[in-house]
């Protein structure tokens, strides 16, 4: 299992993740989604001991990575499938890792097998296209038999059937215990794979539930009626029984309707007792992407300015989507002043602040001045948290940044 408690990480002045707790346990698929400079990569730099945490701390199985025995034994990850020696074949580059972290050589072999690059084996990795790319730098995560895997973007660059082989991967994966943690920015195929979903914006925890749950929490679902074309007064009949009994009408474009407040049993019910005939009764539910759009619409920092136009981004100084933060349905839990729904308390973080920039030596206590000497207003906090770890002092920004640190804070 992997836990996150208080993670925290600045680049300089630069937050990239702020207070970030969860966990991701074994026997599942998790999503982790977020927009572009979100922190994923950053908190999976953490999780690997690659990037140290200002503050907070995550542990794998118990313990921190920089800490766990032979630990190519017990995590695997790919987050870079290019952080290959080109000169080398894929062979030789899987029978290094496999030398370093005494591996037997024929377990090489046998991921090889399992990722379809046998009969490439001893081609050298420079030639390798995207998506042969990406199948070596899963087999690197494979080579130690883990429990625990990471695989940042894994279907980056592969074809239908290698995307199809790498959801039934991970399925079989988490199916024999294992803990399973995978970021993507394709929704229909986190839809596929994922069981549990972990989203964050602008570094800091937005929801942690299962798929089921994230899209019903965030989209509104409605059925889609149609009466006969030729029979007007039919429609008009249904949409008074309808609206009689407590539901919101809309007509769509094609004539059908669209009906919100009713579940189908009783739409039934009401068109059987008004003497009307139904072509189509069908429920709608909004895909994962949608209900990821409607979430992270107030945390995306990039956007074209033609989504503007559109309408697609609100303009400064707008308050949050009409039923709450981030477009929550009403009565979603950790809305205040709304009753919590059939959600676990602490699962969703429904609206956050800029995180504070720390002073000169020291993280910045909440409600401490940040610089400029404003009152910093301290990020909402889900009803149930892990216990806080104790504060570490946060280590000194260096002078220049490497390249990759600047992309992680980006």
């Amino acid at each position: 299992m992997i836990e996150a408690v208080g993670l925290t990480k600045r680049y300089g002045d630069k937050t990239a993740v702020y207070n970030l707790s969860f966990q991701v346990r074994p026997g599942a698929v998790t999503g982790f989604l977020g927009p572009n400079g979100s922190g994923k990569s950053t908190t999976m730099r953490m999780i690997l001991g690659l990037d140290e945490p200002t503050a907070g701390h995550v542990t794998v199985g118990g313990y921190p990575f920089r800490k766990l025995p032979n630990a190519p034994r017990q995590v695997g990850a790919l987050l870079d499938a290019k952080a290959v020696h080109g000169g080398r074949s894929a062979r030789q580059h899987l029978l290094c890792l496999a030398q370093l972290s005494g591996i037997p050589a024929r377990r090489v072999d046998e991921v090889l097998g399992v990722v379809g690059l046998q009969n490439v084996a001893r081609k050298r990795s420079k030639g390798f296209s995207l998506g042969m790319g990406q199948r070596l730098g899963i087999a690197a995560a494979l080579l130690g038999d883990p429990q625990v895997l990471l695989f940042d973007e894994p279907v980056n660059g592969l074809d239908p059937e290698g995307i199809l082989w790498v959801r039934n991967l991970m399925k079989q994966l988490a199916s024999e215990g294992r803990t399973v943690f995978v970021s993507s920015h394709l929704m229909s195929e986190m839809a596929l794979t994922a069981d549990q979903l972990i989203v964050i914006g602008r570094g800091q925890l937005l929801a942690d539930m299962s798929v089921k749950d994230f899209i019903s929490y965030n989209s509104a679902d409605f059925a889609r009626v149609r009466t006969p074309d030729g029979e007007p007064q039919q429609r008009e009949k249904l949409t008074a029984a309808l609206s009689e009994a407590g539901g919101q009408v809309l007509p769509e474009q094609d004539g059908a309707l669209r009906i919100t407040g009713l579940p189908l049993p009783r739409i039934s019910e009401l068109a059987h007792t008004a003497d009307v005939r139904l072509w189509e009764l069908s429920p709608h539910q909004a895909s994962l992407e949608e209900a990821y759009m409607r979430m992270t619409q107030g945390a995306v920092d990039y956007r074209s300015t033609a989504d503007q136009r559109a309408g697609l981004q609100q303009p400064p100084g707008a308050g949050a989507p009409q039923g709450g933060a981030y477009g929550y349905a009403p009565g979603a839990p950790g809305v205040p002043g709304q009753q919590p729904g059939p959600y676990p308390p602490g699962t969703v973080m429904p609206g956050y602040a800029e995180p504070p920039a720390p002073p000169q030596g020291a993280a910045p206590p909440h409600g401490a001045p940040a610089q400029g000497g404003a009152p910093a207003q301290p990020p909402a906090a889900p009803p149930v948290q892990p216990p806080a770890a104790p504060a570490q002092p946060p280590a000194a920004a260096p002078a220049d940044l490497s390249k990759r640190d600047n992309e992680d804070a980006r």
